[in-house]
């Protein structure tokens, strides 16, 4: 796909010089912010997050396919939270190798043994898509994942577009600054919190952010405190050690941090290994699960958002199980989705086994786990896979077709690097809010979208992660 500026502006080096630096204070001015790594922990010192010095174009019909399916993945999702014998079955050859994955569950299982103590739902979510270009002329929308905790850039995706609108005037593209769209994740993302706020009812509770220890991204988070406090809507950030200290549950399991009641817990952290250094977080993580308030989200919803399950939706038959009479959707859905393959002991496995050792650089091997950075690729597959493939051990992984999207020249502008044109490869993501009590399905919205891009010599990994940059869908 050709990029939407001409070569005379891309090649133009004194002018993409001053384009970057005016970006740069565009970016500043807007708020697309993060602390710098120095200090990741403090705000005396911030930088911009990284970005694309211009916006990147994305079909027009693929972008609304996109959108137009998230609240089918959102209702997806919720369903798969509430079937607790899909995921005993999805999740049992996974949980035996995965200690992770085990730990989780084996707090499912507890909560389905207490009973569940609050009938409020909430789910943010975000479904990530790159383009398979199959020819010159056509590409289609393939599904890398849905992230069901901590989805991340809701925020700071709600500042960009005007980043983007400004560099477009100011090298004389009018036209295609009319064209960047709207997009506030963070409205939308804070509605739904806010709306299981409400529900909670008690004016007092807070919705408390569960953060990470290192905190960079702190910005991303302020959007949709921002939003909160609009309404009045009392918002406090804790670690998990901070939860440990001063955290409790009273005899009606109403959830107590710090002497302030909860009504949310909005998870920023927890979604990775790593964040749990120590048998205390697991224990809080339990505490929060037994409570009265509502979590976003609760342990079935992220054992809905595995690998495995994904891999497992896949199958025939299995999506029509969660929209009985509902071909229309099932097939919406399915379209999205790239070839997945099972990993488990048996012929079926066996067979995944020999078609990614034969041709490595067709697939992606992924583990269990989230964050970006994770993912195995080319000669990597045949050592990895190769060293566990007649053990249980290669059921922790699932076997995914590779997406092989069209690059596109772009410069990608972070603190401290050259300034070069790289060729680039583009990531959406779509943002999917839904509130349900008990039965009723209260609120179940697309709130907005992601776009990020990378250099097309990195093979995986996030803005987060350092790999990726944001930016923003120009449709063509």
């Amino acid at each position: 796909m050709a990029s939407s500026i001409p070569d005379e502006v891309m090649m133009n080096a004194a002018l993409i010089k001053e384009l970057a630096d005016v970006a740069k204070d565009e970016a500043l001015l807007q708020g697309v912010l993060m602390r710098t790594k120095e200090t990741p922990n403090s705000s005396e010192l911030v930088t911009y997050a990284p970005f694309t010095l211009f916006p990147s174009p994305v079909p027009k019909p693929v972008f609304h396919q996109a959108l137009a399916v998230q609240t089918h993945f959102n209702t997806m999702v919720d369903k798969i939270s509430q079937d607790t014998d899909f995921l005993q079955e999805a999740l049992t050859s996974t949980i035996e190798v995965d200690d992770f994955t085990a730990r989780l569950f084996k707090i499912h299982q507890q909560i389905l043994k207490e009973g569940k103590s609050q009938s409020i739902v909430l789910g943010l979510n975000r479904s990530d898509y790159m383009l398979d270009q199959k020819d010159e002329k056509t590409s289609s929308l393939k599904q890398i994942e849905i992230n069901t905790i901590a989805a991340s850039f809701g925020g700071l995706s709600s500042r960009t577009p005007d980043v983007h609108r400004h560099i477009l005037k100011v090298c004389g593209r009018l036209e295609e600054s009319r064209q960047i769209l709207a997009n506030n994740p963070a409205a939308g993302l804070a509605r739904a919190l806010a709306k299981a706020w409400e529900l909670y009812a008690s004016e007092r509770a807070v919705v408390l952010f569960l953060v990470e220890e290192v905190q960079r991204n702190i910005f991303d988070h302020r959007y949709i405190e921002s939003e909160l406090w609009k309404r009045n809507i009392p918002s406090v950030r804790k670690r998990f050690d901070e939860v440990y200290e001063k955290g409790s549950l009273d005899p009606d399991k109403r959830l107590f941090v710090d002497g302030k009641e909860v009504a949310v817990v909005y998870f920023r952290d927890g979604y990775m290994p790593q964040n749990y250094i120590n048998e205390q977080c697991w224990d809080v993580r339990l505490m929060m699960e037994r409570s009265r308030a509502v979590k976003c989200p609760d342990i079935s919803t992220h054992l809905a958002g595995t690998k495995k399950v994904q891999q497992v939706l896949t199958r025939p038959g299995v999506l029509e199980r969660f929209f009985p009479e509902r071909p229309e959707v099932v097939q919406q859905i399915r379209a999205t989705f790239a070839g997945l393959y099972t990993l488990d002991v048996g012929p079926e496995g066996d067979n995944t086994v020999a078609m990614a050792l034969a041709e490595p650089d067709r697939f992606v091997l992924k583990p269990q786990r989230e964050g970006g950075g994770n993912n195995i690729y080319g000669s990597e597959i045949v050592r990895v896979l190769g060293a566990v493939k007649e053990s249980t051990e290669r059921t922790a992984y699932i076997l995914m077709d590779k997406i092989n999207p069209a690059p596109v020249q772009n410069y990608l502008l972070r603190r401290d690097a050259p300034l070069v044109i790289s060729n680039c490869l583009s990531e959406l993501g779509v943002f999917g809010a839904y509130v349900r009590q008990g039965e009723h399905m209260v609120m179940n919205e697309c709130v907005g979208h992601l776009l990020r891009t990378k250099s097309s010599e990195h093979e995986d990994g996030g803005v987060a992660a350092g790999v990726a940059v944001l930016d923003n869908p120009l449709l063509v």
